[in-house]
């Protein structure tokens, strides 16, 4: 096995969660097969419980794991379905000894840092890197000298001379400050030296600037960190585009620089459908207009990481369908304030996105938006949370005698419950216990108008489709019937035919409710069916 770490220096937010997907598509494209691991100092479990205003989405995977939005990084760039294994973070590893150490495995020993746990990181990260996967990309989280990163730090350290083909890339600021107007190497220098302290040394300095590495400051550093100055990388701004990464290392023959430590001779990099992806991406002009009306979006700036898949989706449809995106961040709460620059967007919109969420802040906001686009006939995509409000809205404005309808999560005392908690649900305990994960959804024909199912026809007529869940709350099943008489039909169920994962409007162009995240399982060039077919609709 070949292990190639990428860690961080000086500050958060460089971009190696970009750059080990980018590193991982050009080895890729060199005929090897890869995987990745993203390491989380932090002492959760997992992100399930952590907000999205500090933390962003949490990515579900597979088998259910919350993770780290990198994890979706990897999965899309890559192409590849990971597990809850494949995100390591401080509470997994001392859970793990803690339960080792009461079932006496440790033969009487004092626990410790060292060996104890840098044995469990090691032997964590060996067993994930397993056949047939010929390189594992691993990506250390937070910043070189964090006081929680230091064992995962050692462990790394430890398994450089264990494996030996070990390639360690240091993704570091090179900043320009305005009064002088030169980049400035010595953050980076500062880095590497933290680094070389806690027992790593970089093989290959990944950069990170606004504007590309000018020759002196690469020679600088090749000097002062001890690398070639082939290794030195430029990882400048490449604006919306990030398709352009993967690109930009192989034109400066990262892949080469990579594949000459870990002593591995493959075919130069394939990446012909990549570069048509970012060269179309770059050449669209003809815009559609989504309006993303969240709850998370910030008092001060807009907290786009915390919709980044649901982003990333719409990116993938509007691209495979040739127009250039143009989302408009609509804060619920403004919608309920009747705050005009709100409406406007919203009144602006070709089609209007409501995403998933917990707790009653800005719900009344997302039920007017649902609200808007019925009545309006403007393409509508619910996503979990976003799929109950159009059902309670449903239910209060066409149903009328459900003024008050409302789900239990935001009144537990409403006489007409249209979204109820899942019975199998924990209400002591949070972290891990939603209906997490790959679950399958049966499309279901309807009885009651003579139209045909929109979602199924979205997937290809299937009779079923697997996709991944995230939720506590589910629309009441003792209210369907009255729903689907009404005219608000449910296509999608789970294999009990009791829970409702899809829900439709039958005379409108195209209002879709999903109770699951089909934003988890869309690709650049294989985008989710419901998030194209929401963008088709709005081109024809």
């Amino acid at each position: 096995m070949k292990y190639v770490v990428v860690t961080g220096g000086g500050m958060s937010g460089l971009g190696k969660g970009v750059t080990s997907s980018s590193v991982g598509v050009l080895l890729q494209a060199c005929g090897l097969r890869v995987t990745c691991i993203k390491i989380d100092p932090y002492l959760n479990i997992d992100a399930g419980t952590m907000s999205p205003f500090e933390h962003g989405e949490v990515f579900v995977l597979q088998d259910g794991g919350e993770a780290d939005l990198d994890l979706g990084n990897y999965e899309r760039f890559l192409d590849v379905t990971l597990t809850s294994d494949n995100n390591i973070t401080t509470g997994k590893i001392n859970r793990t000894v803690m339960e080792k150490e009461r079932r006496g495995a440790y033969l009487g020993k004092t626990v410790q840092v060292v060996p104890h746990v840098t044995d469990e990181i090691q032997d964590w990260i060996q067993r994930v890197a397993h056949a047939p996967v010929d390189v594992c990309v691993i990506e250390l989280g937070g910043t070189v000298g964090d006081i929680e990163s230091c064992p995962f730090v050692e462990a790394l350290a430890e398994l450089s001379y264990r494996v030996g083909d070990f390639c360690l890339i240091h993704v570091s600021h090179v900043p320009v400050l305005s009064a002088v107007g030169e980049q400035k190497t010595k953050p980076t220098q500062h880095s590497v030296r933290t680094l070389r302290s806690l027992g790593l040394a970089p093989n290959i300095l990944a950069c990170r600037s606004n504007s590309p590495l000018e020759g002196y400051a690469r020679e600088k550093l090749a000097r002062s960190c001890h690398v070639s100055s082939g290794s030195v990388l430029s990882l400048h701004d490449v604006g919306k585009n990030v398709w352009r990464v993967p690109i930009l290392l192989r034109d400066q023959k990262a892949h080469e620089a990579v594949l000459r430590v870990l002593n591995l001779d493959v075919k130069e990099p394939d990446l012909k459908e990549w570069t048509a992806r970012a060269e179309l991406f770059d050449a669209l002009v003809e815009p559609v207009r989504i309006a993303l009306v969240g709850k998370y979006m910030g008092l001060t700036r807009i907290n786009k990481d915390a919709y980044f898949s649901v982003e990333k989706a719409l990116l993938h449809a509007s691209v495979a369908l040739r127009k250039k995106l143009a989302v408009d961040w609509v804060p619920a709460e403004d919608l309920e304030d009747g705050t005009a620059p709100a409406w406007n967007k919203l009144k602006g919109a070709d089609g209007i996105l409501v995403p998933g969420g917990f707790g009653d802040r800005g719900v009344e906001g997302k039920i007017l938006a649902a609200k808007h686009a019925r009545e309006n006939r403007i393409p509508y995509l619910g996503i979990c949370l976003g799929m109950q409000v159009a059902v309670i809205e449903f239910a209060r404005s066409v149903l009328l005698d459900m003024q008050d309808a409302n789900s239990t999560e935001f009144d537990a005392e409403t006489k007409n419950p249209c979204v109820v908690f899942m019975p199998e649900g924990s209400r002591t305990h949070v972290g891990g216990t939603m209906r997490l994960g790959s679950r399958r959804t049966y499309f279901h024909h309807n009885d009651h108008h003579d139209v045909g199912c929109m979602a199924a026809r979205l997937y290809g007529n299937v009779s079923y489709v697997d996709e991944r869940h995230r939720h506590r709350y589910e629309v009441n099943p003792e209210m369907v019937a009255r729903f689907e008489e009404a005219g608000l039909w449910f296509s999608g169920r789970d294999e009990s035919g009791e829970r409702m994962e899809i829900v439709e409007l039958g005379e409108h162009p195209f209002y879709v409710g999903v109770q699951f995240h089909p934003e988890f399982k869309s690709r650049p060039g294989k985008p989710s069916p419901v998030f194209t077919g929401k963008t088709q609709i709005l081109i024809n």
